[in-house]
């Protein structure tokens, strides 16, 4: 068994902005496992805002032993960007060996499609509300917030797309008094989730005061075990394989969290159609899925997820799984 790994860039169809900066590419990064005549591959997206580098994850994937299989890997290394790549690479590896396809071997039914949330780069208002009348034919659009100019852009968005559904991702910008006052008009303005808007690790208020519409906890959620710092302050949990570590913990998060009471929303950073594959197979039957990253790239893989009416469709063979 050899792996591989290899820095990859993808350019940005136009400028992506949100509260902690701004982005003309996407860096990330692709793992290669060759055992005999197969081979596997998946993709992470190192994330700074977890103390992740191109460098340090690179690393991580290239200090693993071999061989290595779906469950030892889970011991071998922690949530986060690394294991999520090889994770992912093992599962196309499997599928390949097998003959199956990757949901066959996680014991699920055939994926469809899953309508997903299309991102709004965070910008003046003005420019938000041309680019959401641009979007306005989706069905749902995310809005990056967490400024203090929040409502305006939110307005003016709103204005540009009178039909589409919205969600709003605060990106830890926003403190309880600020939600508090904040939600009543969220609700006027028909959105229908807000993620993480309090910093994590300073949440706890969030169990304190009403929660009108739900709430997500994104950046306060990884794996299982972050499950039960989240009672009571959260309704639903965020899933992105960069954090879970892979597609093996994203299924058991899922099942977990569902069991808990929570409802699941599917995420993703910004990366490739090789990284949204497998989360196509845990965003089945989410509240909402935001699976929108080869949406906002001018280049994507060959043998790329196919977007349509219906949302994101489920990869061929010739890409993952």
């Amino acid at each position: 068994m050899k792996i591989t790994v290899s820095p990859d860039t993808f350019a940005l169809a136009e400028v992506f902005t949100i509260s902690r900066g701004s982005r003309t590419h996407a860096h990330v990064l692709t793992v290669r496992i060759q055992d005999g005549e197969h081979q596997g591959w998946g993709e992470c997206v190192p994330y700074a805002r977890y103390g992740e580098t191109l460098e340090n994850v690179t690393a991580l994937i290239e200090g693993l032993k071999t061989p290595v299989d779906r469950n030892s890997l889970q011991e071998m290394l922690p949530a986060g960007a690394a294991r999520n790549a090889v994770d992912c690479a093992l599962w196309d590896l499997d599928a390949k060996r097998s003959g199956k396809r990757a949901w066959e071997l996680a014991g699920l039914d055939a994926s469809k499609p899953e309508i997903t949330a299309f991102t709004l780069s965070l910008a003046s208002p003005e420019e938000m509300k041309l680019s959401a009348a641009k979007h306005a034919f989706r069905p749902l659009l995310k809005i990056k917030l967490g400024t203090p100019d929040d409502m305006v852009r939110l307005e003016a968005v709103r204005a540009g797309a009178p039909k589409s559904r919205i969600i709003v991702d605060a990106n830890e910008g926003w403190s309880a008094e600020v939600y508090s006052e904040l939600a009543p008009h969220l609700i006027r303005l028909g959105v229908e989730l807000v993620e993480q808007p309090m910093p994590a690790g300073e949440d706890d208020m969030l169990a304190e005061i009403a929660r009108p519409l739900p709430v997500c906890a994104d950046e306060s959620a990884h794996d299982c075990a972050s499950l039960v710092h989240l009672k009571g302050k959260y309704d639903v949990v965020n899933i992105k394989l960069d954090k879970t570590g892979g597609l093996t913990e994203a299924l058991k998060l899922k099942q977990q969290a569902i069991a808990e009471g929570y409802r699941v929303m599917v995420g993703c950073m910004v990366g490739s159609s090789l990284a949204m594959a497998p989360a196509v197979l845990v965003a089945q039957g989410a509240m909402i899925t935001d699976l929108d990253g080869p949406l906002l790239l001018s280049q994507d893989r060959e043998n790329a997820l196919f977007y349509d009416d219906s949302g994101v469709h489920p990869s061929t063979a010739a890409l993952w799984g």
